[in-house]
């Protein structure tokens, strides 16, 4: 097999598992995060609870295991929602489990769980910067809706993106 040079392997296919958060992850949770994220964007330990306490608070963690070692935690998503609303507050995977579709799993299990909670309608921030995570929400029907000036520490922006759900009706706003 021929490589180009500077080109990534293909990922090693990993056996991944979704569950829901039970409160004894909150360490793990917290550890992904401040992995995930720069020290000026990563929650403290208070906003992760507040955040996992919120009213409608939803959170899928993401497991692998490897040489039939018990599962670790790789990665999760913490949703909210109210009325026909939701928000994806974080979405984190550990840097060397990502390009193997455990955010893509994620995303699609916590998009399943607000659909059944009668959401009709997501809606999150992303870095301005940050092309991937960019291109990633794209590539899952959300779509930039504006710009929050100032969103992240050190003045950086982000674009809040939405997407409706599969399945709701377009929403009538009046006579056409």
């Amino acid at each position: 097999m021929n490589q180009h040079a500077g080109a990534r392997p293909a990922p090693v296919p990993l056996s991944i598992s979704l569950r829901s958060y039970a409160p004894p992850d909150f360490n793990n949770l917290y550890a992904i995060d401040q992995m995930c994220y720069d020290p000026r964007i990563a929650y403290s330990r208070t906003e992760l609870r507040q955040y996992l306490g919120f009213p409608g608070a939803d959170c899928v963690v993401a497991e692998t295991s490897r040489n039939n070692s018990a599962p670790a935690m790789i990665g999760f998503c913490i949703t909210a929602h109210e009325d026909h609303w939701g928000y994806i507050i974080t979405m984190d995977v550990l840097s060397d489990y990502r390009r193997h579709g455990c955010g893509s799993m994620l995303l699609l299990e916590a998009e399943k769980r607000l659909t059944a909670a009668g959401v009709r309608q997501i809606g999150l921030e992303t870095a301005t910067n940050n092309s991937a995570a960019i291109a990633f929400w794209q590539k899952h029907g959300y779509r930039k809706s504006g710009v929050r000036r100032n969103y992240y520490p050190g003045g950086r922006d982000a674009y809040s993106m939405a997407k409706r759900l599969a399945g709701s009706e377009k929403v009538n706003t009046g006579p056409a």
